[in-house]
């Protein structure tokens, strides 16, 4: 049997130890993860450009993956605990996320930054169709030069939200504006070279409005800006009059919207004589899969650019602007 003194002086040492471990200095970096940030955004658009701005000094949780429509998104009970929990919440707004306006209003009430990304917009530039009544047309992400903007305008308040980091930021910022402003380029170059009279984009939902704005298209939408709109039997047959008059070759579908009226209006050609094919799959509301290409702002619309132009008898390189298109993009999907 072990002599009581030696018991006592083991465990003498074992609490030192044990004293000695919980004053142990925290490890290098391990105070970094109580600074970082917490960002949620809403769309995947939003999320791509939170992640690249903030880099290293943030975490980015988007809520809306790949496929979801936000007009029809509804924030589940978890969605809103992350928004609470945020020290940011990035948004598109213009009503774009309409059934959110509740959950957003109530974590701008909790004291937390909440910012729509578009605000620096001028209101000049927004389109208002008359079916919005009297809203403005919230996808002015088809539009790369606007899309810039909001990246500013995320830039502008994360430093805001943590000035050390500002110059970094400010860094970020200024790669990702100038990666969408070659973008715009590409899509200036490749969309001019489809001849005028093709230049009609018809699409499933009206998302590509301030695309046609900016690169001089004709756009026609079969349901109105919201998919939560339906289309008519006029509808159809006045798009269908349309395509068989000017003699358009393709119409395209959305990965966020039903395909059901596009075929509609194929059917409505081929009956009169005129064929029409689907051009392709576009975005819109949504990017594509997370860690693809696809699944960036833009890798979105170097996809989206890339696909019209080829279809509608431009000249495109089939892996696009960056040569990182993956294979959808075949000549199969071309006329």
């Amino acid at each position: 049997m072990k002599h009581p003194l030696i018991l006592v002086a083991f465990c003498m040492l074992g609490l030192c130890t044990l004293l000695g471990c919980a004053r142990q200095p925290a490890a290098p970096g391990s105070e970094a993860n109580d600074t970082t940030l917490s960002i949620v955004t809403t769309t995947g658009m939003i999320t791509d450009l939170a992640q690249r701005i903030a880099g290293d000094r943030a975490t980015v949780t988007g809520l809306m993956g790949s496929g979801i429509d936000p007009h029809l998104y509804t924030p589940t009970r978890s969605d809103i605990q992350k928004l609470l929990a945020a020290d940011i919440v990035l948004y598109n707004g213009l009503h774009l996320e309409g059934k959110m306006t509740d959950a957003l209003e109530r974590v701008a009430g909790s004291g937390k930054t909440v910012r729509a990304v578009t605000e620096e917009i001028d209101e000049s530039y927004l389109l208002s169709p008359e079916q919005f009544n009297g809203h403005h047309d919230p996808h002015v992400w088809m539009d790369p030069t606007a899309w810039a903007k909001s990246a500013a305008v995320i830039r502008d308040t994360l430093s805001g939200h943590d000035p050390d980091g500002a110059s970094e930021y400010a860094a970020n910022a200024e790669v990702v504006i100038n990666d969408i402003n070659a973008l715009d380029a590409y899509a200036e170059r490749v969309l001019h070279s489809v001849p005028d009279e093709h230049r009609v984009l018809v699409t499933a939902h009206d998302a590509f409005s301030y695309f046609g704005q900016r690169y001089g298209y004709e756009v026609v939408g079969i349901q109105g800006i919201s998919t939560e709109s339906e289309a008519g039997v006029r509808d159809i047959e006045r798009i269908v009059s349309l395509l068989v008059d000017q003699k358009i070759r393709a119409v395209f579908v959305e990965t966020t919207v039903s395909e059901r009226n596009i075929k509609a209006l194929i059917a409505g050609a081929n009956a009169r004589g005129h064929t029409v094919v689907i051009g392709g799959n576009l975005f819109s509301d949504a990017m594509g899969p997370s860690g693809s290409y696809e699944g960036t702002y833009v890798g979105m619309i170097d996809h989206n650019v890339t696909i019209i132009a080829r279809a509608l008898g431009g000249d495109a390189p089939e892996s696009g602007m960056q040569g990182k298109l993956g294979a959808a993009h075949s000549d199969k999907e071309s006329p």
